[in-house]
């Protein structure tokens, strides 16, 4: 990003959704968060909160994903699996485990929209945002291993497995200030790729 007002926001955003969740950034906490006039909101996000929400999601998900991607592609998946275990340790060791993935904490949390009212418009489309970068994440993955020869089925079934768990874990991580359970759950995954992988070579 360039640094300008609307990325300053956007970036906000994130911040903010992953410390604190969906409903708790509003529009006004976001300025206030990031030193920017008020009067930008309306210049830069005419469709109020949602389409920050949108930007930062997405933000978010690029984040990500397109690391994900350049390791799995130059190294395999078992180094795209490191590299993804290391950014989550990052974002937690870096908010002194306050954030979390804004990603998931979308999907877990109705939309509340700028007059305080739910939006089940909205909603859907934030999850349906939050499911395609789910599953852009997944796709790496799958790639990355079918690369190694693992059948599809068994690479997308091994995909959804890790990034769920990876998931769950910055939760813990977070309840016990603690990245342990990053370092336990990693060595369990690499472990089941590398089984996976092996039994794919014969």
């Amino acid at each position: 990003m360039t640094g300008g007002t609307r990325d300053r926001m956007v970036l906000g955003a994130v911040d903010l959704i992953r410390r604190r969740g969906l409903n708790a950034t509003s529009v006004r906490e976001v300025v206030r968060h990031t030193g920017t006039p008020r009067g930008s909101v309306g210049h830069h996000f005419p469709r109020g909160k949602l389409q920050l929400v949108e930007e930062a999601l997405n933000f978010a998900g690029t984040e990500v994903g397109q690391p994900l991607a350049a390791l799995v592609e130059a190294h395999g998946v078992e180094a795209g699996l490191r590299a993804f275990i290391a950014a989550w340790r990052k974002v937690l060791e870096a908010s002194a485990f306050e954030a979390g993935c804004p990603v998931l904490a979308v999907s877990v949390e109705e939309f509340v929209a700028d007059d305080g009212f739910p939006n089940p418009e909205a909603q859907a489309r934030l999850l349906d945002i939050a499911e395609a970068i789910f599953a852009r994440w997944r796709e790496v993955l799958v790639q990355g291993l079918e690369k190694e020869g693992v059948p599809t089925a068994r690479a997308a079934r091994l995909a959804t497995l890790v990034i769920a768990s990876v998931e769950g874990t910055v939760a813990l991580c977070r309840a016990s200030r603690s990245a342990d359970a990053l370092d336990e759950v990693g060595t369990e995954l690499t472990a089941l790729l590398a089984g996976a992988i092996a039994a794919a070579r014969g």
